[in-house]
């Protein structure tokens, strides 16, 4: 790469970082989907630029993880710092720190049935409210649905409703199982799923050292 290139490209990433970055993690914070947050960016932003930064932060901020929960993983916080070359140039940079390892969880498994536990809905809000929804994760297979091009992915985000879909079309699912903090939206789009049959994986419940088989 040229300096010409090189210059061109950090200059290209701090303005989109000081332009947009930040107002999409904030609006990511916000509960906002990909689609919402581009439309109210007042920096043109690429679409799927804006899905990439959204991935990031939700990887980032814990409330999606592609590990499983409860597996001792190290986490580390990032943070962004301004920094200048020697041009003088201002640039933003990704750092981490803090880093620390999680607890390792020994897993009491059950299956989730409704004549045992009642009205799913229900029953992973119970969940929820013991464990508070930072501590609850359910399992999801979107990016491997839609690797295998056989119909499955279309057929699972029909029975959602419009924001749902949107919710899950704008994030940028890894080709594997990946776990999404089981917040409100998430526990009724699984609900949804699983009222059609297209859920078939895992809840995990940290503070109550569940992981419920469901579907």
């Amino acid at each position: 790469m040229s300096e010409r290139d090189y210059f061109r490209d950090a200059l290209s990433d701090f303005t989109y970082e000081a332009a947009s970055g930040g107002a999409i993690r904030h609006l990511a914070d916000l509960g906002y989907t990909a689609r919402q947050i581009s439309e109210r960016l007042t920096y043109p932003t690429p679409y799927e630029r804006v899905r990439r930064t959204l991935w990031q932060h939700l990887n980032d901020s814990g409330i999606v993880l592609t590990q499983e929960p409860g597996g001792g993983a190290r986490r580390a916080k990032p943070t962004y710092r301004v920094e200048r070359d020697r041009f003088g140039r201002a640039g933003f940079r990704r750092e981490t720190e803090g880093a620390e390892e999680t607890e390792k969880i020994c897993w009491h498994e059950s299956r989730y049935s409704r004549e045992r536990c009642g009205d799913l809905a229900a029953y992973l809000a119970k969940m929820c409210g013991g464990c508070g929804e930072e501590g609850a994760y359910l399992s999801c297979d979107f990016g491997l649905r839609a690797l295998r091009e056989d119909g499955t992915l279309a057929a699972a985000l029909g029975v959602l409703n419009g924001r749902q879909r949107e919710y899950i079309e704008g994030l940028m699912w890894e080709d594997r199982i990946c776990y999404h903090r089981l917040d409100s939206r998430m526990r009724e789009i699984l609900t949804r799923l699983y009222a059609g049959g297209y859920y078939h994986g895992y809840c995990y419940f940290l503070k109550q050292r569940e992981k419920v088989a469901v579907g």
